[in-house]
């Protein structure tokens, strides 16, 4: 984690780095040579890969452990990551994940379904290695943390299992004590609709992965019925593919740091760095993008799309204290793409914490109902949500309106009013 007062490290494009990577190796090990500033070492290191045999990566890697390893640090461009990926052969992509699981899994740009498999790979050896060490550690401090540590990769291993049949990837895993990670259900390197839910205080990777997973399960299964019911005959022959991600990219906050921003900070850039992983890895076939976003972690969003470096299709903002931004026009949202909820006696809205009020009718955003209606296409009874945590409830308006956001329905999102008075959106879906 970096320091409340680090600036992150900036993004580095590794095609500007190529030209100082080593030529092909054969049969023996060069080192890549450390650039000035070092950065441009560690982003030639991957280039490197595709020029050296299989026989002598091993040793490669070895050679250049800690260049593989700063790569993270270092945050290259996603899209050069991704070119530079195909540029290595199969045998020693496989190679590669093997020996450095952690750096492949979670280097943005490197395709989803390999950063799963390293990510896996990276959580059984870590759960093995914690294991092991707990059984010769003899210090009550130590083998306190290392239980936490243990339950807490096993909560992650148990988020994976597939729910009717639908699959789940690891996408990101940072497996220390301050653990970090992101769930993917369904095919997020294809999906059509993708959205990316963003939590706020409170929400760790021991205590909450799972529930953080079972909750975008419940958007997967809303959106894809949603989606069959809206399309009609249409849909028969399949709907679009819909892929939800449960994040936990940041440190979220307790009651004791909740009231500065270095930790939304932190979560802004991570967010920052997921979005821009998406877009580059699904190039000319973008995928619809909507971040759901709650309490401290719509601040965290709303400060990541301040920065206009990378856009989203849609924003739906649940409890949330607001951010510099004055209005939807200062984010990078599409359209102006963006949904505000909130729920009765929840404390955190309309108090414009951290800047802003979004809220307010000079946001500029359009209302989600949250209070509990009646669904005009199913008929079914909608439960409102009530206080602060509780828009992520099975069943209530709120998550059905996010499944309509999530698939580009907007016209279809209930703007509030209570049970059977809520009404539909006017503006016209694309």
């Amino acid at each position: 984690m970096l320091p409340a007062d680090a600036a992150p490290a900036p993004s580095m494009s590794i095609t500007a780095a190529v030209s100082s990577a080593p030529a092909a190796v054969s049969g023996s090990v060069s080192d890549v040579p450390t650039a000035p500033t070092g950065g441009g070492a560690s982003a030639s290191v991957l280039s490197a890969v595709s020029g050296i045999e299989a026989s002598a990566l091993p040793s490669f890697i070895d050679a250049n452990r800690a260049k593989l390893e700063n790569l993270l640090k270092q945050h290259p461009a996603p899209a050069d990551v991704s070119r530079l990926w195909k540029l290595i052969d199969p045998a020693k992509q496989k190679m590669l994940i093997q020996a450095a699981p952690h750096v492949v899994g979670n280097l943005e740009g490197v395709p989803y379904d390999v950063r799963g498999r390293a990510n896996t790979i990276d959580l059984t050896q870590t759960i093995s290695r914690v294991t092991s060490t707990l059984k010769s550690e003899h210090g009550r401090t130590e083998r306190v943390a290392l239980q936490r540590q243990l339950k807490t990769l096993d909560n992650v291993s148990k988020s994976l299992s597939k729910h009717d049949g639908v699959k789940r990837t690891l996408v990101s895993l940072d497996p220390s004590p301050d653990a970090k990670a992101a769930i993917v259900v369904g095919d997020l390197s294809t999906a059509h609709y993708v959205s990316v839910l963003v939590p706020g205080m409170y929400m760790s990777v021991g205590e909450q992965i799972e529930a953080w997973a079972k909750v975008a399960q419940e958007q997967y299964d809303l959106q894809t019925g949603f989606l069959r019911r809206v399309l009609g005959p249409r849909g028969n022959g399949g709907a679009p593919g819909v892929a939800v991600v449960a994040w936990i990219g940041y440190q979220t906050p307790v009651l004791t740091n909740i009231g500065g921003t270095a930790l939304a900070t932190q979560g802004a850039d991570s967010l920052e760095r997921t979005l821009e992983g998406i877009r580059a890895l699904r190039g000319a076939d973008q995928p619809y993008l909507s971040l759901f976003a709650h309490s401290y972690g719509s601040t965290a969003a709303l400060m990541a799309l301040e920065r206009h470096s990378v856009s989203v299709d849609a924003l739906a903002l649940m409890g949330s204290p607001g951010s510099a931004a004055q209005s939807v026009a200062g984010l990078s949202v599409t359209g102006g793409n963006v949904f505000v909820g909130e729920a009765p006696l929840d404390p955190i809205v309309d108090s414009a914490f951290f800047g802003s009020d979004p809220g307010s009718p000079a946001y500029g955003a359009q209302r989600m109902g949250v209070d509990g209606a009646t669904d005009p296409l199913t008929g079914a009874s909608l439960s409102g949500s009530s206080g602060h945590n509780e828009y992520f409830t099975a069943g209530t308006e709120c998550m059905r309106n996010l499944a309509m956001i999530g698939i580009d329905r907007g016209d279809l999102v209930l703007t509030g009013g209570g049970s059977g008075g809520s009404t539909v959106q006017t503006a016209s879906a694309r």
